[in-house]
């Protein structure tokens, strides 16, 4: 039982109630907005157009690669095909991807928007391929963006790394970027080592190696890709 006075003017008012549960009203009772985030990308190399870049917000459960690991199927066909559809078919539940809209020229960017579908996704990974390559992308893996406040923005390096899927042979037919036109993912492959790690660059028919088809244009230094995080 609830005891209750009221006081108007000089008269007291007592109410007695029973059974009742009083529930404040008058504010905002949706749940708050979750978050998104607008992901600049630039292409950092000189002459290696960027494939289509996937962008991911997920829990801190999930992990795209792990450097010293083998890759997943998924990564090698982003790696070695720059097709980011493998990597989206591969997530399970509460993730979010959006793929960019197309390739990137080198000096040029994108700008990619994300919203996370549950408030557990504080993390982000957006990766690409070096399509004048055999294996290698560039990315940024699990990024923790929750203390993000609207309207904060943090910009960071993505350094590229070598997929461990394909041997770096650099000759025609191997890769499918503009400079070759060449093959892309091939699952029957076993010149492999296997191991996700930072890429040691490319050698090219200007440094000596003869089969080589691309030249000194395609060299690259890190990162290979600058990102930038806007909470809005």
């Amino acid at each position: 039982m609830i005891r209750l006075f009221i006081k108007l003017g000089v008269k007291t008012i007592w109410l007695v109630v029973t059974g009742f549960m009083f529930v404040a009203c008058g504010g905002n009772d949706n749940p708050p907005p979750l978050a998104s985030f607008e992901i600049d990308v630039i292409n950092a190399t000189n002459n290696q157009p960027l494939s289509p870049v996937a962008v991911i917000s997920h829990s801190d459960n999930y992990s795209a690669w792990e450097v010293g690991s083998a890759a997943s199927v998924a990564l090698e066909n982003l790696a070695e095909g720059g097709s980011n559809a493998e990597l989206a078919a591969s997530l399970s539940g509460n993730t979010e991807f959006v793929s960019g809209s197309g390739a990137i020229a080198p000096a040029a960017s994108e700008t990619i928007n994300i919203t996370a579908s549950s408030a557990s996704q504080t993390r982000l990974t957006i990766a690409t391929m070096l399509v004048n390559t055999n294996d290698a992308f560039a990315g940024l893996r699990s990024i923790d963006v929750s203390a993000l406040a609207s309207g904060d923005t943090v910009t960071l390096n993505a350094y590229v790394y070598d997929a461990g899927s394909e041997l770096n042979s650099e000759s025609a037919g191997s890769m499918p970027g503009p400079a070759d036109g060449g093959e892309g993912f091939n699952a029957g492959r076993t010149d492999i080592n296997d191991v996700v790690r930072l890429h040691g660059g490319v050698v090219t028919a200007d440094d000596g190696l003869a089969t080589s088809v691309l030249n000194q244009s395609h060299r690259f230094d890190n990162p290979g890709m600058i990102v930038s995080i806007t909470r809005i």
